[in-house]
């Protein structure tokens, strides 16, 4: 089953597994309300396709449709959310502050039985089990998709990871790439404010192609990219898992001296070149069937 934003991926998912697909339907009233209508004949096992971006509304329509769905019949229920919500508020930096990954985490295994996502952006935990408790919970890696697409490309070009954290994930897609990769250093200073330092390995290359988990408001790529630019690199690229491309994220981007920026399909956007259903699929068969 799907909603309507993501019709195309979650039909994908259906095709793969070989199994009917079902529309949840949605109204909004003018007063922000949402009217929620899931199919009337689905029962046992129930796998419900929703990405997670702008979240606050789909929330609240992801719950309304899981009980309803249980009411109805469904014994077992598998969230496939390709990108997951609130992952990075993962602590209260001041008192009284939400710690929105429990929260949020919580609310999902309250109505689900397994969750499936994609590249979760995890600080200070090691598992993403830990933040939603659920038995099944499957983290998956779309560092083979992104490697598969950059195999594709011509071969003397550096792929660079944002922050120390995304070592070992930039590691694992240059080795399947077979392509060389470096790391910046970042230093956050505010939602829209970053200090970027570059590896000495740039100097090397005329090509670079920036590799990320989420694209949000693209402050540390297009900061990247500027430095790169100014230090003589040519051709700069961006791939990344979750095109969220918040506000002017995308103008910023193609302002710092960015060319192409392609995405997988986590999240509808003009960028997607890379579809997550086969590797969804899989997933789907281990904690459904």
């Amino acid at each position: 089953m799907g909603f309507e934003e993501t019709r195309a991926q979650s039909r994908q998912l259906a095709g793969s597994l070989d199994c009917p697909w079902r529309e949840i339907e949605v109204h909004r009233f003018p007063d922000g309300e949402s009217r929620v209508t899931v199919p009337p004949d689905v029962r046992g096992t129930g796998v419900v396709h929703r990405s997670l971006d702008r979240p606050n509304d789909k929330l609240v329509e992801l719950v309304l449709a899981a009980e309803t769905l249980r009411r109805q019949g469904c014994d077992r229920l598998v969230l496939v959310a390709p990108y997951l919500c609130y992952m990075r508020q993962d602590i209260a930096f001041h008192p009284g502050e939400a710690v929105a990954q429990r929260v949020v985490g919580n609310l999902l295994a309250r109505y689900f039985d397994a969750l499936i996502t994609v590249d979760p952006h995890l600080h200070r935990i090691d598992r993403l089990d830990q933040a939603v408790p659920l038995k099944q919970v499957l983290s998956l890696s779309s560092a083979t998709l992104i490697s598969r697409y950059l195999a594709t490309g011509e071969r003397k070009r550096l792929l660079l990871g944002p922050d120390q954290e995304s070592r070992q994930w930039v590691e694992a897609i240059a080795a399947q790439a077979g392509l060389p990769c470096a790391v910046a250093s970042k230093r956050r200073m505010g939602d829209r404010e970053v200090g970027i330092a570059l590896p000495r390995e740039t100097g090397a290359f005329e090509a670079v192609v920036l590799v990320d988990d989420v694209a949000s408001t693209g402050t540390t790529l297009a900061e990247t990219a500027r430095l790169l630019a100014q230090g003589g690199v040519t051709r700069i690229d961006v791939v990344v898992t979750h095109a969220l491309f918040a506000g002017d994220a995308w103008n910023r981007l193609k302002q710092a001296g960015v060319g192409e920026v392609v995405s997988t399909d986590s999240i509808s956007h003009p960028t997607n070149r890379m579809c997550l259903a086969p590797l969804l699929a899989d997933a789907v068969r281990r904690c459904a069937f």
